[in-house]
């Protein structure tokens, strides 16, 4: 009698577990059949947060990517060279969003070895990539509000590279040490107890903090139109430290008081995906917004020397001149030397009045004396010309000729046979 009973209750345990098995093969709602288990959360109906974290993970990732190429293709055209010493280390900074929201797959996705290992190695790295971009701007900004003159380029960029590499090594270490630490194979791969993952984290959060405190002074700076840039900095790292302290505080408390320690990895997506989009809408949207924006010198000195209006007819314009002036070089090889620099009568004229011109009248004349000479060779016409005697074009005044002439008897009367060069000598009529 024992051995039929034990029999019957052996099938009846069989038959209690295969609707148990048979549930466990077949995929959920909303997964086809031939896909893996790991990946039932990303479309698996009941699990809803699986779904909406792919999907605005998706969205995120694709933001990233069109905004690095704005970023990137707005550097030609970035006026202020200050700004576009600094587009190297966003564009770093977008490197490590864009991971971010891919890294969020990593966690809806059930649980591996190369799942667990990316976990543990890029969750810190991409953080530390973010946060050491903010830092090395903030650095910069301090130095532009007090000087208008930042860091340059490459000196930011690497302050940013040098900083992630930190939180490269830390993580590199311990990922082998936890590996290397288990030497029995575990069901469960990712055994990993939640105190060490936050602990490893420590360098993450001492980046948090720099971020936070860096761009402090950069409000008090002489020049006041960077203060826009270190608000961004100082929102995004606000919202990111509020972000940190709840993540920390459910992953560690409160998903164990609860007893569903099944909500860890749901905690870590919500928590990426959310930081990310921080780093997306109030960091780097308006960093971008004001990459090609003039600052406020340029400004100025564009209304005080308003350019000319780039029209159709300035263009026409411009080129005729230049097509004038071409053409004139090519004929001026046939045309004479006196004729390259033709001379205008008026060229004398400067737009003064010739006070210092002095033309005798009459009377003045009359006061002299008697003259020996006729009386049209002692009051010639007056001219307004007023060049020496010498230069070939030139008109002899008036009382040249009186005094030349008044030598010339004088010189008579004493009986001098001294003969009087003549003021007309070196002139042409």
């Amino acid at each position: 009698m024992a051995a039929p009973c034990l029999l019957i209750l052996s099938l009846c345990l069989l038959l209690s577990f295969l609707p148990t098995c048979q549930a466990q093969v077949s995929p959920p709602a909303g997964c086809g059949q031939d896909l893996p288990a790991l990946y039932y959360n990303l479309c698996d109906l009941s699990a809803a947060w699986g779904i909406v974290l792919e999907t605005v993970a998706t969205c995120g990732a694709v933001t990233s990517f069109v905004l690095t190429i704005i970023l990137v293709a707005s550097l030609p055209f970035t006026q202020d060279p200050r700004k576009k010493s600094l587009v190297g280390t966003q564009a770093f900074f977008l490197l490590g969003t864009f991971g971010l929201f891919c890294l969020t797959f990593d966690f809806i996705v059930k649980q591996d070895f190369s799942t667990c290992a990316s976990r543990r190695f890029l969750f810190g790295v991409l953080f530390g990539i973010c946060f050491s971009c903010l830092v090395a701007h903030a650095l910069s900004l301090n130095l532009l509000a007090r000087r208008n003159h930042g860091l340059q380029g490459w000196v930011a960029f690497g302050v940013a590279l040098l900083l992630s590499l930190v939180e490269v090594i830390i993580n590199t270490e311990w990922l082998l040490i936890t590996v290397v630490r288990v030497s029995i194979p575990s069901p469960n791969p990712c055994d990993l107890a939640n105190k060490d993952f936050v602990m490893a984290l420590i360098f993450v959060m001492f980046l948090l903090l720099a971020a936070f405190a860096a761009p402090w002074p950069a409000l008090c700076g002489r020049y006041t139109h960077w203060r826009k840039h270190a608000i961004f900095i100082l929102l995004t790292t606000s919202l990111s430290m509020a972000i940190w302290v709840v993540w920390i505080v459910m992953y560690l408390y409160g998903n164990q008081q609860r007893g569903s320690p099944t909500w860890d990895d749901p905690t870590l997506a919500i928590a990426v995906v959310t930081n990310a989009c921080v780093f997306i809408f109030f960091y780097v949207i308006p960093e971008v917004s004001h990459v090609m924006r003039p600052s406020p010198e340029q400004a100025y000195e564009e209304n005080v020397y308003p350019t000319r209006g780039v029209g159709y007819e300035t263009i026409l314009k411009e080129q005729k001149s230049q097509s004038m002036f071409v053409e004139n070089k090519a004929f001026s090889m046939d045309e004479p030397s006196s004729a390259k620099k033709p001379v205008s009568p008026y060229s004398g004229y400067n737009g003064q009045l010739l006070t210092s011109v002095f033309q005798p009248t009459e009377m003045a004349l009359m006061h002299k004396g008697p003259s020996e000479g006729p009386y049209d060779v002692i009051l010639p016409r007056a001219t307004a010309n007023s060049q020496v005697i010498g230069s070939a074009n030139s008109t002899l005044r008036a009382e040249d000729v009186y005094g030349a002439q008044s030598r010339q008897a004088a010189a008579q009367k004493d009986g001098k046979g001294t003969q009087v060069p003549s003021p007309y000598s070196k002139s042409r009529w």
